[in-house]
C-alpha cells in the first residue's frame, strides 16, 4: 500500500508508492483512482504531459487560472528533479510559502499539487523525463506565473555545475506582491 504524507502546507501530498522488485526489474502502481479517494485525494485527471529537459532547466513557477486551474499528480521516471510547489491561495495561512521534494527514477516520490498553487521543478541530472497528471486541460489564455527567484518566497535553488536554462516567459513572471494585489485563488 502506498505512504500518503501530509506536508506542513495544507493539500500538498507526498506518495510513496509500494514497489515490488524481483531479477527481473520492478512493477508499481502509480495511480488508483480508489487508494488515492481513500486518502483523501478524489480528483478526476483529464489529462497526461510528459517533458524531457536536462540539467540546469527550470520550469516554473506556473498555474493556470480558474476556471481551468489544475490539480497535479507528478512524478519523474527518468533522472532528478527539485520540484516545488507555492501556496498562492488567499486566504490560506501559508500564503506565498513554498513546499520541495526531490522527485526521481530512483525513490519513485509523486507529488500532488491541487489547485491554487504555483509549480516548478528545476532538473538535477543530466537528463529528466517528468510526467504529470491534471484535474483540467491546458488553456493558453489561463496561463499564470510568479518569478522563480522572487526574494519574498524565497526558494533555495541549489547550485549547479551548469546556468540554469529558463524561457523567456518564466523570467519574466510577476512578483508574488504582484499576486497578493491581485488574487487568482
Amino acid at each position: 500500500m502506498p505512504t500518503f504524507t501530509r506536508t506542513k502546507i495544507d493539500g500538498l501530498v507526498i506518495i510513496e508508492p509500494s514497489v515490488f522488485t524481483d531479477d527481473r526489474g520492478f512493477f508499481m502502481e502509480t495511480y488508483s483512482k480508489k487508494v488515492f479517494t481513500e486518502n483523501g485525494i478524489d480528483v478526476e485527471f483529464v489529462q497526461d504531459n510528459h517533458s524531457r529537459s536536462t540539467k540546469g532547466v527550470l520550469r516554473g513557477l506556473h498555474f493556470q487560472k480558474p476556471p481551468y486551474a489544475q490539480d497535479k499528480l507528478i512524478r519523474c521516471t527518468r533522472g532528478e528533479v527539485l520540484d516545488i510547489a507555492v501556496d498562492l491561495r488567499k486566504d490560506s495561512p501559508t500564503f506565498g510559502q513554498y513546499e520541495s521534494v526531490i522527485l526521481s527514477e530512483d525513490n519513485k516520490k509523486e507529488f500532488f499539487i491541487p489547485k491554487g498553487f504555483a509549480h516548478a521543478f528545476l532538473v538535477l541530472s543530466d537528463i529528466a523525463d517528468f510526467q504529470y497528471k491534471c484535474s483540467n486541460f491546458y488553456n493558453k489564455e489561463s496561463e499564470g506565473g510568479v518569478l522563480y527567484s522572487d526574494p519574498a518566497i524565497n526558494i533555495d535553488w541549489p547550485k549547479l555545475d551548469v546556468e540554469l536554462t529558463l524561457s523567456d516567459k518564466d523570467k519574466n513572471w510577476p512578483s508574488l506582491e504582484e499576486i497578493k494585489n491581485n488574487p487568482i485563488f
